[in-house]
């Protein structure tokens, strides 16, 4: 299943994402296809949190991303991370 259609992947990576960057959010406040950077995102992340995300993906799901343009895209809403960790 592509990874933008699995619900429980998309709940987890979002909880991933709050937990690992200490943001005090629900996880029912996170569309799917919102922004995920910047101030006019519900997150408000930053390159920290990137890096954050980073690692904690890793051991998660054992995805290595160290690439910056990949991350960029990869990073633009949980839709598209769920889609790069299960792309089927």
């Amino acid at each position: 299943m592509k990874g933008s259609k699995d619900k429980k992947l998309k709940e987890n990576l979002k909880q991933l994402i709050i937990d690992a960057c200490e943001k005090d959010v629900d996880t029912q406040d996170v569309g799917d296809n919102d922004v995920m950077f910047g101030n006019e995102s519900v997150l408000g992340l930053d390159s920290i949190d990137a890096l954050q995300i980073s690692i904690e993906l890793q051991k998660a799901y054992n995805v290595n991303l160290s690439d910056s343009k990949e991350l960029r895209r990869v990073f633009t809403s949980i839709n598209a991370l769920a889609d790069y960790i299960q792309p089927e």
